[in-house]
């Protein structure tokens, strides 16, 4: 990221540039892409005044700060522009989403723990493989338990990502 720094009425330093382009860069830490901030310092009279203006992807952010301390001044124009930033990138993510799955740690015999969110009960109903199918695509649900009149074993249909239907049945062990 390019940060430019502009003296208005006050002795260019490379102290206050370096300090400025130090805080700016630490600011912008939690922008997705910064493509560029322009730090302007001016005194005025006693006045010494610190304006950040942050240009990123589809975001631009400013802060200004009015102290008797140029370093200060610039100190709290930074925290500005992180607390923007922060506020910015928590609204882009509640905006998108997570895509991650959540994960659980593992319990503490090896398997996958985790909270049971829903449970529902229901009627096992003896079918054929087709009336399955038929049953299924009356309901919303992506799979349906069924007792197969054939076999006389609980069997599950369910819908396919290429529209299609899948059969799980168990194996006699």
């Amino acid at each position: 990221m390019q940060v430019m720094v502009t003296f208005r009425r006050v002795r260019s330093t490379k102290g206050l540039r370096e300090h400025a382009e130090e805080k700016v860069q630490h600011a912008v830490r939690f922008l997705h892409r910064p493509i560029e901030a322009h730090v302007i310092l001016t005194v005025e009279k006693q006045r010494h005044i610190a304006e950040v203006q942050v240009a990123g992807s589809h975001l631009t952010l400013t802060a200004t700060e009015v102290t008797g301390d140029l370093y200060s001044a610039i100190d709290l124009a930074a925290t500005k522009l992180e607390r923007q930033a922060k506020k910015q990138m928590a609204k882009y993510k509640d905006h998108k989403g997570n895509n991650q799955l959540p994960t659980t740690p593992p319990a503490a015999d090896g398997r996958r723990g985790g909270a049971l969110i829903h449970t529902q009960r229901i009627a096992v109903k003896p079918m054929s493989i087709d009336e399955a199918v038929l049953q299924l695509k009356l309901i919303k649900n992506d799979f349906l338990l069924f007792k197969n009149a054939a076999t006389d074993t609980l069997s599950v249909v369910y819908r396919r990502k290429d529209g299609n239907y899948g059969l799980i049945e168990p194996e006699p062990s």
